[in-house]
């Protein structure tokens, strides 16, 4: 069975898709620390849960999704909602745990991926087995009838294999794939619910495997919520409201270009992001080493030029760029033994050297006393 549509490569899909390129390779060579790079991390997770469950009709906002996933808060009556973020959380981390671990996608690993999303249950989900339709929330109106129960199990194994395929044989861009994969797990609907969360968790994992995963700091789900009927418009393609009916055969051109232009504004701004916390983190380095630096005599604000230049250093070095005798230099090489400004790298008398104390060798490499560890 192929699942590779009529679409074409439009200048709009070609330009987004050199957008991503140039800011996936922008992110990946940012010199962003860990301690950013965790806390980008930790922001994109909550954004994607919120963003996913707002998009089913969650109705918690940002900051109570953070207090549900950190177990600070409860919220009475909307114990359903709770349950939706939580859910989420969990199956996202388990999409990262799965990564890490380098498994192929498959069927069980869909299965697994729905049952925590929807149920919170780590076990595989089946397969509907029964026809379900999706209607519009105000006329009733039929908007989509999926493929029927009987053809779920062959086309879901199919789409597994296709998507593996076109991992391997790399014909088309990531960013194709991972939109294909994504509107034809939309299409075949496999199960009565869930199934938007679990596509997109599945996208989710194919980006990341074929290395756009751009250090799990970025979130596709706010441009999904935010543009919420551009997603469903995007969907609705086809003469018919039946898959068997011009579903399957249709130009999906208006997805890609919805999927692509979220990707490239995903990226941009997740780069824009990462620099302006690495322009914050230098500032505040900066900050840091000027304060800490007024705690400092002339002569150790002086020696430290030289300790940038080599880390070990002896006394006739130090004499030398004082411009001052030995015996002097003795007299203060005592005093930051005893404050912990320097202390003794080569032991022997003849050919003692000293190196800057951790703290202010720290300081010197402009990092914050909380990343000493």
């Amino acid at each position: 069975m192929d699942f590779t549509p009529t679409f074409q490569i439009t200048p709009s899909i070609a330009n987004r898709l050199l957008e991503i390129e140039r800011n996936k390779e922008a992110i990946n060579f940012l010199p962003i620390t860990a301690k950013v790079i965790a806390s980008l991390r930790e922001t994109a997770r909550l954004m994607t849960t919120h963003y996913s469950t707002q998009i089913e009709g969650n109705a918690l906002t940002e900051e109570e999704v953070k207090q549900v996933v950190m177990g600070t808060s409860g919220f009475p009556g909307r114990e359903r909602d709770e349950r939706e973020v939580r859910n989420y959380f969990v199956a996202l981390e388990y999409v990262e745990e799965q990564l890490r671990q380098n498994v192929a996608l498959s069927e069980k690993l869909i299965q697994s991926i729905h049952a925590i999303a929807y149920n919170g249950i780590k076990k595989t989900s089946p397969y509907r087995d029964g026809q379900n339709v999706i209607k519009d929330g105000i006329t009733r109106t039929i908007v989509y009838m999926p493929p029927e129960a009987h053809d779920v199990a062959p086309m879901m194994k199919a789409l597994a294999k296709w998507i593996n395929q076109q991992i391997i044989n790399q014909e088309l861009p990531v960013p194709i794939i991972a939109a294909l994969a994504h509107y034809q797990f939309a299409t075949i609907h496999p199960y009565y619910d869930g199934n938007g969360r679990t596509a997109r968790l599945v996208t989710t994992f194919i980006l990341h495997k074929t290395g756009y995963g751009m250090k799990g700091i970025y979130s596709l789900e706010e441009y999904y919520a935010k543009n919420l009927q551009g997603y469903y418009n995007a969907l609705t393609v086809g003469g018919s409201h039946n898959y068997y009916f011009g579903r399957s055969e249709a130009d999906i051109t208006p997805f890609l270009e919805y999927f692509i232009e979220g990707m490239a504004i995903a990226f941009q701004r997740v780069r824009e992001k990462a620099l302006n916390y690495e322009e914050t983190e230098i500032t505040s380095v900066l900050q840091l080493q000027t304060e800490r630096l007024r705690e400092l005599r002339p002569q150790q604000r002086q020696v430290l030029s030289l300790f940038q230049k080599s880390k070990e250093v002896n006394v006739q070095e130090i004499a030398i760029h004082l411009g001052i005798n030995h015996r002097s230099v003795n007299g203060f090489i005592k005093k930051w033994l005893e404050q912990n400004f320097i202390q003794i790298e080569n032991t022997s008398k003849k050919a003692r050297t000293y190196t800057l104390g951790k703290e202010w060798e720290q300081v010197v490499l402009g990092k914050k006393d909380n990343d000493l560890n």
